[in-house]
């Protein structure tokens, strides 16, 4: 199954066209940006506040939490007052476990978004059970029965649907037959949109998204092929779910939405960050513009390796070269090269061009002016000066992919110890580099190198996390080395691991899988991850979550280690994967009790 008409060369996908209110969305307009306020939806008059400021920074629609059916009258009545105000964005409904909740809020709002994983379904309790066929027929029976009546309402009020599906809400039905896979997030998506066909019901926009950033990549790419042979073409909702903040959130984000925006995948974005949700809408114009670069690439002709597989992560096999490939997680090189001083940087190799550093770390210098100095390697610009050079030495050779010739391959194939210094020009290009490579059973280990003079360190993280950050989602390259004359070695340095921590192929620090918050969240989810991270971020082979609420608060932290998740007002449940420990504690206490947690499990280290 294809999920693209061409890895190398760029093509939006196409899809159908969805009205939501005043706005339409699909290939045929531009991608739409959109967040989610995180007020009590009981409070008109500051959700309405909200509401308008999320607007301002550039949002098509928002999206609320709609909790019950007071909820639900309750948006009615913000949608008529932001009218009022002549702000015109259509407005979402968020329902999980009510279908009635669903039709009424269907309604009063131009669009409602269900998941499938609770919408009849129990969300997954991680016991199991089994179902027979017939068994699994009713289940299903017993959605058709709840789910047409619902769009039998939509249709009669010109409302459209986003079919959502969470990673951390399978249902207990899913789980026993597809278990906690891509298939089965697939699976459960489709089962809602067999019934849409089936009632000839189109105005609909699919999300299916996970923390795992390789998860999202993967699900919604088999998600699109899935729906490819079955003649689907429903426009993509687009996200990373829990990002978190800051520059992590940002990081993460890219990564996920990035790699699926250079995929022609996406008709509307959210960047999920625990921080303002007005926040949300720089980030994620930034994310859009920058696709352009992609549009503007070259057309590549290459042959895609028929091992390599869209679904799942296979790291390309390299030879182990002085613990760079193989096995080995991927390098970071720091850029010392148009540095005067070196400075003391947390990087596996130092780049230091045409200089030599007095320094214990191994150092990559241009050519062999240093050769015979202890722990460099040389970096060679042509095959042609590598005439004198041993075969059993170890060294680096600059190659782009037009200099990728056959008889290059052949040469590179007896030089088992040369890695490959690869600078990125375009996607286009890369992707077609590491297939041509693979196509060769070409093994030689490969560092990216990605090159950008952004003066502002967001809009260079956003570019480096989409653009070499989907070649390392795809199992590519075996080392990075990141080069911006106006920001300093340590941010890029910094930003270099982000960018492999959130791709999941090399942890340097904490993670946190923090959720942007909404209506749901009984305590400032900000603060409390500020101060989570103030006691925990020392903990640097850990994954923590922090959730404002239940809905995906259990599944999303099957994948961490330990999880901090809102129970009520001022109450708190700690986890440790996906057992919950503590239930209800108070919220003042929450923090140290924590902290016990972690120590009882003897994955506490001082700091």
């Amino acid at each position: 199954m294809n999920y693209t008409e061409s890895l190398f060369n760029y093509k939006r996908r196409e899809t159908s066209t969805t009205t939501i209110g005043n706005i339409t969305m699909g290939s045929q307009t531009v991608i739409r940006i959109q967040s989610m306020a995180n007020t009590n939806t009981n409070d008109i008059n500051t959700s309405v506040e909200q509401c308008v400021r999320i607007i301002e920074a550039g949002a098509d629609l928002v999206r609320f939490t709609t909790q019950g059916t007071r909820e639900a009258e309750n948006l009615g009545v913000i949608n008529k007052q932001l009218k009022q105000q002549n702000r015109t964005a259509p407005l979402v409904a968020d329902v999980h476990f009510n279908p009635n909740v669903a039709d009424i809020a269907a309604q009063k709002v131009e669009k409602v978004r269900i998941n499938p994983g609770n919408y009849v379904d129990n969300i997954h309790t991680f016991q199991h059970f089994e179902y027979t066929d017939e068994e699994y027929a009713a289940e299903i029976e017993k959605i058709r029965q709840r789910f047409i009546p619902f769009l039998n309402i939509c249709k009669a009020n010109n409302t459209a649907i986003r079919i959502g599906v969470n990673h951390g809400s399978l249902s207990d039905r899913i789980m026993s037959r597809y278990g906690d896979t891509a298939q089965g997030m697939v699976e459960s998506c489709m089962e809602f949109l067999r019934i849409c066909c089936e009632e000839e019901f189109y105005n609909v926009v699919i999300s299916i998204k996970s923390s795992n950033t390789l998860a999202m990549v993967q699900t919604v790419r088999l998600l699109v092929a899935t729906m490819q042979k079955e003649n689907m073409k429903f426009p993509l909702h687009i996200g990373v779910t829990e990002a978190g903040d800051g520059e992590d959130g940002r990081i993460k984000s890219a990564v996920g939405i990035g790699t699926l925006l250079l995929d022609g995948i996406g008709d509307t974005l959210r960047v999920s960050l625990t921080e303002a949700p007005e926040n949300e809408i720089p980030v994620a114009k930034k994310l859009v513009a920058l696709l352009t670069e992609r549009q503007a690439e070259p057309n590549i002709a290459e042959q895609v390796n028929e091992k390599f597989s869209p679904y799942e992560y296979t790291r390309r096999i390299t030879n182990n070269v002085n613990n760079v490939g193989s096995e080995n997680v991927p390098i970071v090189v720091a850029d010392f090269s148009n540095k005067a001083n070196l400075t003391n940087v947390e990087a596996d190799f130092i780049y230091a061009g045409n200089k030599f550093f007095e320094t214990n770390k191994p150092q990559i210098i241009d050519e062999d002016a240093f050769e015979n100095q202890l722990n460099t390697f040389a970096l060679y610009k042509s095959i042609e000066s590598l005439k004198n050079v041993r075969t059993d030495n170890v060294y680096f050779l600059k190659l782009k992919y037009s200099q990728l010739t056959q008889n290059i391959v052949n040469e590179l194939k007896t030089r088992k110890n040369c890695i490959i210094w690869h600078p990125f020009e375009s996607i286009a290009e890369s992707r077609a580099f590491f297939h041509r490579l693979l196509n060769e059973k070409c093994n030689n280990p490969v560092v990216l190198v990605y090159q950008r003079n952004d003066t502002d360190n967001e809009n260079f993280q956003l570019a480096a996390s989409m653009f070499a950050g989907s070649l390392f989602l795809d199992g590519f390259a075996d080392g990075l080395m990141l080069q911006n004359e106006y920001l300093t070695t340590d941010e890029l340095v910094k930003n270099t691991f982000g960018i492999l921590q959130a791709t999941r192929t090399r942890f340097s620090k904490t993670e946190y899988i923090s959720c942007p918050g909404c209506g749901r969240t009984m305590f400032d989810l900000q603060n409390t991850l500020a101060k989570v991270k103030a006691a925990t971020s020392h903990l640097k082979n850990l994954k923590i979550a922090v959730m404002g609420c239940i809905v995906n608060g259990t599944g999303e932290m099957a994948d961490a280690d330990y999880g901090y998740v809102g129970a009520g007002k001022g109450k708190v449940s700690l986890y440790k994967q996906k057992q919950c420990i503590e239930k209800n504690i108070p919220e003042q206490e929450a923090i140290a009790r924590l902290e016990a947690l972690i120590r009882a499990n003897g994955d506490w280290e001082t700091k």
